[in-house]
């Protein structure tokens, strides 16, 4: 009869496979993250390296290029008579057809004439007002008096047109001081330090403290707000520009922090509905107040899709289910669906999805696993939509506000001090809510300045 025993395992051996594995898992998420684009993460498609898959094409539809018959022309418009500087009138001096003299004042059955409008920038040679203090000797007494020049007029050196200008440079073209300066010198012919641009955007800043309060408090109280944040730079330390927007404001706001604390600092108490991401800092909130981005859930699926077959049927599951989410909410948008209705289209979608997410929530993949997990944690708020008049099934709105602070803040790196922070912050409310608005930007700036030196209330921002 013979005994085997199994001999002890190897502890060298045994070491060496654990760290083959860790090794192994390492490469797989190098792997995985080697294969992130715009398609698939948040990446913006500017970081997609050349050898990145394009977006599959649309098919041709056999048609010509241009716009189509019956398309809606763009053509150019005229501007009103209030608009026009000078008219310069063309008259005929003889008939085309039996060559008479023809009357220069119009008759009563004349035509009216045709037009045709140039548009020419004036000189943009800065104007410049010098005060001069005359003295004057008395001829009784021979002592010398000087006039004053006034202290409103000394306390600056640029008028509220230019100091508007200079902070729209910076705020909404998201030039540097040093670009600011040289547009200053080049087309306005006026010499003017760095040290000046910096204080004017401290001047505006003061200038739009009550505009940002009151953009802050208007997207606080409304029903429906969509929220985002991304990185900013105070003095070389990351901090992140949290932002709020509705359909007719927008509020900027930069904090330390990412998390609860700094969503908190934007928003104050929660009223409403936020449409966001899955970022952790909006888990604070109740499903019924959420409404998460299924844009972003699109570009999760495809990296599911990416990533191999473990977590490829998710992956297609995902896509389907957007497909058809989008596919609805176009209906409805058009008129094709009735609201109350809106529920009962999207109910074997929801329906279906839900199953997807089960399946993979038992699946072998660890990492789809926990994915479908925490989704599942917060389905119901994947549906708001659904049922709340407002409320969007993406968070578009947001990410097309705060595009213009990434570009700003990839050429600048955001800010040195609290007080050019605060700039950023107010400068980027004020544009871009007036641009919901439809509202002059420069007009505006230009009154807020004026509005500051006299000591007097900003124009309203949010003004019904």
């Amino acid at each position: 009869m013979n005994d085997t025993t199994s001999n002890p395992a190897c502890p060298n051996c045994a070491k060496l496979e654990k760290g083959l594995a860790e090794l192994e898992r390492k490469l797989a998420e190098l792997e995985a993250r080697l294969k992130l684009n715009s398609s698939n993460s948040s990446l913006p498609p500017s970081s997609d390296p050349p050898w990145t898959k394009p977006h599959k094409p649309k098919d041709r539809s056999g048609r010509k290029p241009g716009g189509q018959p019956g398309h809606t022309g763009h053509h150019r418009e005229r501007l009103p008579a209030q608009r026009v500087n000078r008219v310069v009138n063309h008259l005929p001096k003889a008939c085309q057809h039996c060559r008479a003299v023809l009357p220069e004042k119009a008759q009563p059955h004349d035509p009216p004439p045709s037009w045709h409008q140039v548009a020419e920038l004036p000189s943009l040679v800065a104007e410049v007002t010098e005060h001069q203090a005359h003295a004057r000797t008395c001829l009784d007494c021979g002592k010398i008096t000087r006039a004053e020049i006034p202290k409103p007029i000394q306390a600056h050196t640029v008028g509220p047109n230019l100091a508007a200008t200079l902070s729209y440079l910076s705020g909404r073209c998201h030039c540097s001081k040093r670009t600011v300066q040289e547009i200053v010198e080049t087309v306005f012919d006026l010499p003017i330090s760095l040290g000046s641009v910096a204080h004017f955007e401290e001047e505006m800043s003061q200038a739009l403290k009550e505009p940002h309060a009151e953009a802050l408090a208007a997207v606080r109280m409304a029903p429906v707000k969509n929220v985002d944040e991304t990185g900013w730079a105070q003095g070389g330390k990351l901090c992140w520009l949290w932002m709020a927007a509705t359909g007719r404001a927008v509020a900027f706001q930069i904090h330390a922090k990412r998390g609860t604390e700094g969503f908190k600092a934007l928003l104050g108490k929660i009223v409403g509905i936020v449409c966001s991401d899955r970022w952790g800092a909006y888990a604070q909130l109740p499903l019924q107040s959420r409404q998460i981005c299924w844009a972003h859930l699109k570009r999760d699926f495809q990296k599911l899709l990416d990533l191999g077959d473990a977590t490829r049927a998710i992956g297609r599951a995902g896509q389907r289910a957007v497909k058809n989410v989008f596919a609805v909410w176009k209906d409805f948008k058009d008129g094709g669906i009735d609201p109350a209705l809106l529920p009962a289209r999207l109910q074997p979608v929801r329906g279906r999805f839900h199953k997807a997410l089960r399946r993979g929530s038992t699946g072998a993949d660890k990492k789809t696993k926990r994915f479908c997990r925490r989704l599942l944690k917060v389905y119901d708020a994947l549906w708001t939509f659904a049922g709340t008049e407002g409320v969007e099934p993406t968070n578009n709105h947001a990410e097309r506000m705060v595009r213009p602070a990434v570009l700003w803040r990839k050429g600048s790196f955001g800010n040195h001090s609290v007080e050019g922070c605060r700039f950023s912050e107010r400068v980027l409310t004020v544009i871009q809510t007036l641009r919901l608005q439809q509202r002059p930007v420069l007009d505006y700036l230009r009154h807020a300045m004026v509005a500051r030196r006299a000591g007097a209330p900003a124009p309203a921002l949010c003004a019904n």
